[in-house]
């Protein structure tokens, strides 16, 4: 039967804990400092230990340095507000997680359901380092250089617990590949791994996106809808482009990731959901916060295991590993055998991939379909092909002093659509923003953007009807 370990110099939290524990079928020894705790591992070994940070005669922290790291003890730390900085710091040594006073008993159950399983994790996760030494691949992420064995390292680390990731990186690095890994790799992924992009939802519709909302509870909610919290309860919320959900509900989002509770658009009823939340960016998070697009509360709320997702540029060999791999995908769905010649692989390597591994698998499609069906090598297709209209002179946007940063944002965008004639593809990879991002800004703006539209049909005609 398994047993647990709590050290807590409050009996009120060691009594809560102990209730929950048992009403669980497991066995608990209780400690309210350091030299209990010590005579406790003595005595018998725990499967899971519950530690104040802050102990009479010392840290949490300090015993879990007692444990051997091959023991398999799974460690929760617990800690006031104040400290939280100190339970991240744990995270990172190798805590499973951590919970806030006062304690949510909901969260200690979630806890101790998932915990008897880390073990078989760990050593999946040692299986796969032995995968990346043979193939290049580390779960569904691929290549092998030393940046890319830094990031798995880390992934390795953080997926087995709850901690909130926040990925950050340039637009086509893989941040959501990363975060299919993670949840791979993590107790939730027999549960559901739903992935948002934030800024892809209307802003007047992302709270019932997110939270649902009650038959009536505005025009046109003709049923009840589950939202993405409630869907993706006791799994993985993958929050893309963060720092384009508007302000008024990032409050909401603190709530949730606080209190593990919220209520439908309609409603005040509270209900409870048990998600992990992987957040990603592709600006500098801590200069969104200080523009006013990112809550410094809420960023520091889902910075707690921040992973730099390198760009394609700095990640040497892998090109050529992720192109081979894009091109056998192709091989086995078309039927061909084709190959790279001489004169693509050098100019593969040469690039610089500004729109990294997306840029990449784009670029190793059109070079299989323009080669023609009876071909045995790709075609040497040119890497860049320039969507903008050729100008005399540079284009230049003036924003006079007390324009609304609203404003400024529209001003900016319509001249970038104008300025790549109308191509909405390359205009939203100029911002940095997604296509359904621009899409959405356009949408608001109006007959304003009507006007830019002229280099769509061209755009639609090129891609076949496809989608980007």
């Amino acid at each position: 039967m398994p047993h647990v370990l709590i050290v807590d110099d409050d009996p009120g939290t060691r009594e809560a804990l102990a209730a929950v524990i048992a009403e669980e079928g497991l066995t608990t020894a209780i400690a309210s400092d350091l030299r209990e705790a010590r005579i406790q591992l003595i005595r018998q070994m725990p499967d899971v230990v519950f530690t104040d940070l802050q102990l009479p005669d010392g840290s949490g922290v300090d015993l879990y340095e007692d444990l051997d790291p091959r023991s398999g003890v799974e460690f929760v730390v617990i800690t006031g507000h104040a400290t939280v900085e100190s339970a991240v710091s744990a995270l990172k040594m190798g805590a499973a997680d951590y919970l806030v006073k006062p304690v949510n008993l909901q969260r200690v159950k979630a806890i101790l359901a998932r915990l008897p399983r880390a073990g078989d994790l760990k050593a999946e996760i040692g299986t796969l380092r032995g995968e990346l030494r043979r193939m290049g691949r580390f779960g569904l992420m691929l290549g092998n250089s030393p940046v890319m064995q830094e990031v798995y390292d880390q992934i390795g680390r953080v997926a087995p617990t709850a901690a909130s990731v926040m990925l950050v990186g340039e637009s086509g690095t893989g941040k959501e590949v990363a975060a299919q890994t993670i949840h791979e790799l993590s107790l939730r992924r027999k549960h559901a791994f739903l992935a948002v992009n934030c800024g892809a939802i209307s802003p007047n519709l992302i709270e019932s996106e997110m939270f649902g909302h009650e038959r009536g509870s505005f025009t046109g909610a003709d049923r009840q809808h589950k939202g993405y919290f409630e869907r993706a309860n006791g799994g993985t919320l993958f929050l893309d482009e963060i720092t384009e959900m508007p302000i008024e509900l990032q409050v909401k989002l603190l709530r949730v990731l606080e209190t593990g509770m919220f209520m439908r658009v309609g409603t005040t009823k509270e209900i409870e959901t048990d998600v992990r939340v992987i957040a990603a960016t592709n600006r500098d998070p801590e200069q969104a916060v200080l523009e006013g697009k990112l809550r410094l509360d809420l960023y520091h709320r889902l910075n707690v295991f921040p992973i730099n997702l390198p760009p394609l540029r700095e990640r040497g060999k892998d090109v050529e590993l992720l192109a081979q791999a894009f091109l056998e995908d192709l091989n086995e769905r078309h039927s061909t055998r084709k190959q790279f010649p001489p004169a693509v692989r050098e100019m593969l390597l040469s690039y610089q991939w500004p729109g990294n591994v997306r840029e990449l698998k784009n670029y190793v499609q059109r070079a299989h379909i323009m080669s023609g069906t009876d071909s045995d090598v790709t075609a040497t297709v040119p890497l860049q092909i320039s969507l903008s209209k050729p100008t005399a002179t540079g284009t230049a946007v003036t924003i006079p002093f007390g324009t609304s940063l609203a404003e400024a944002d529209r001003q900016l965008i319509l001249a970038t659509l104008e300025q790549c004639g109308g191509v909405k593809t390359r205009a939203a990879e100029i911002l940095g923003i997604s296509l359904k991002t621009l899409y959405n800004r356009l949408v608001e703006y109006g007959n304003d953007a009507a006007a830019k539209d002229d280099g769509d049909a061209d755009e639609s005609r090129a891609m076949g009807g496809a989608n980007a």
